[in-house]
């Protein structure tokens, strides 16, 4: 890791605007792309319905919380991808891919700065007894029995990531003060990270971050991308690459970890893997873990409670309280969630695709009807005869090196594969259900957040090792090489007239806000 050789902050770039959190609401609100309000809000329910009701809206900033007299809120930070584009300047979503495929291998190392000049430790509060003080729990639905603290970042740095850095998202309940339950996902990077600890007896010290700078949030949703991104690799460097500057780090004040020294508040502290807690009192009054609704999940459905191991609390660290630090109140299951969840999991495709054939791949896409981790449509552009076949690669490929993935559709370059009608148009006339249905890794290991992967386990819990996994399917949608006149799309002139030459303004409008659907992709393409 480089150490900072001045106190000042390194030149931001392209993305100076986004290299925290305050900066960027702040650069948001310039661009009338944010929406305030100071009317009181509650974290129960309230959020989350507010959300819900502008999913896919401009990023949405709460200055008046009930009971967080300290604390602002923000959601909806991702939820339009215009705005994320606009952020870190890429022109549109197919160079989102490409420019964050590059970063990918070009990461930029994070500095180290002085603790003093870190601006997530203006204020320390070590041995806090209630960490619910001072975080903001929220709850999704009125199916939950319990708020849910699920917006942190976790920061793993050093040998405990095999020299690399992690960032990545645990949902906690602080159900006894300063100690909560830390659930990992089976699979994912903590989850190798613990199992490295989990023999020895040893915890494992890290940070949790609030509000950090935008970067560091789309990388947190970065899972399961383990072929391109293994144990090891440095997600703050690419962090860093994609937004134009090093992110910055500091010591945390108690335990040997690293912390996001941008963030507006730090959980520092360390998991221990063998002190498992019930997540809900619900469940632990009956002893049974993966049957009582907890938290929905990233695929649609309602998440359950299960038996986890726990965080320990041993400082709070944030910037200063007068300045009301700001929690991103991260609702699951929104479109916010989803774009966080997939941009880099995009772009990890496409370049797991690239290192297989070159050149072949032209996008790579997972539409909110796919839920994060469990689809992906790729796109790709056969040259001659002999790229014939990849399509299917790439896609036994993204299978079997996603956990959890349970579809994948390969389509041709004349498909939009931003229009699910397009992609259903491509399904219904150009597969062939003998040929091009594929099933690569049946009994593969999957992820529990799937409730057909759930009813394997029969009477058993709903837990990792008592499911199993279906199998994903790969469709190839593609179009055979050498039949390209045979599945030749008409094309109508678009190009050679303009609407407004013929109709007034208002003409156009009319007509236009009557266009709902697939009309939208045809009509822009001519198809």
């Amino acid at each position: 890791m480089q150490k900072a050789l001045r106190k000042e902050r390194p030149a931001a770039g392209k993305a100076n605007h986004a290299a925290d959190l305050r900066t960027a609401l702040d650069w948001l609100r310039g661009q009338g792309d944010l929406i305030e309000t100071d009317k009181a809000v509650d974290p129960d329910l309230e959020i989350t319905g507010l959300q819900k009701h502008m999913d896919g809206g401009c990023p949405v900033l709460f200055t008046n919380v009930k009971g967080k007299p300290h604390h602002r809120v923000v959601t909806n930070l991702f939820g339009d991808m215009k705005v994320i584009n606009k952020m870190f300047g890429w022109k549109d979503d197919a160079e989102r891919v490409k420019k964050l495929a590059y970063a990918l291998r070009h990461p930029l190392k994070p500095v180290e700065i002085a603790q003093h000049d870190a601006p997530c430790q203006e204020h320390v509060i070590k041995s806090p007894k209630d960490v619910n003080e001072h975080v903001v729990a929220i709850r999704h639905t009125t199916y939950e029995p319990e708020l849910t603290v699920g917006s942190a970042i976790r920061c793993v740095t050093g040998e405990e990531f095999d020299g690399g850095s992690d960032l990545g998202y645990n949902r906690m309940n602080f159900r006894w003060g300063n100690v909560g339950t830390f659930q990992i996902s089976p699979g994912s990077h903590m989850w190798q990270v613990v199992n490295k600890y989990y023999k020895s007896k040893e915890p494992v010290p890290i940070t949790m971050c609030f509000g950090v700078p935008p970067a560091c949030t789309l990388l947190a949703g970065a899972g399961f991308d383990y072929a391109v991104l293994p144990m090891g690799c440095d997600e703050i460097g690419i962090a860093g690459a994609v937004q134009g500057a090093p992110i910055r780090l500091v010591k945390a004040r108690t335990v040997n970890a690293m912390a996001l020294a941008d963030s507006e508040l730090v959980l520092e502290g360390y998991v221990d893997p063998r002190d498992r807690r019930f997540e809900t009192k619900e469940s632990e009054d009956a002893g049974v873990q993966g049957r009582f609704h907890f938290h929905p999940e990233w695929a649609g459905y309602m998440g359950k409670a299960y038996k986890a191991p726990t965080f320990h609390v041993t400082a709070v660290t944030m910037r200063n309280p007068k300045t009301k630090p700001i929690i991103f109140a991260l609702g699951v299951h929104t479109l916010d969630d989803h774009n966080i969840d997939t941009t880099v999991r995009e772009a990890a495709i496409y370049e797991l695709c690239e290192r297989l054939q070159p050149g072949i791949v032209q996008n790579v896409v997972i539409p909110y009807c796919m839920t994060d981790w469990g689809g992906c449509i790729i796109q790709v552009k056969k040259r001659h005869q002999i790229d014939e076949g990849w399509q299917r690669n790439f896609m036994a490929a993204a299978l079997s090196c996603s956990q959890g993935m349970r579809l994948a559709i390969a389509v041709s370059e004349d498909v939009d594969p931003y229009s699910m009608d397009d992609i259903m148009w491509c399904l219904t006339t150009r597969v062939n259900p003998r040929t091009d249905i594929l099933n690569p890794i049946p009994g593969g290991r999957g992820q529990t957040f799937m409730p057909a992967e759930r009813m394997t386990a029969g009477e058993k819990q709903w837990t990792a090792s008592n499911t199993n996994f279906e199998g994903g399917m790969g469709i190839d949608a593609t179009v055979p090489f050498g039949y390209e006149s045979d599945f030749l799309r008409p094309v109508y002139p678009v190009d050679r007239v303009k609407p407004e030459d013929f109709f007034s303004k208002k003409d156009i409008e009319n007509a236009r806000s009557r266009m709902v659907g697939w009309v939208h992709s045809l009509a822009r393409t001519g198809r």
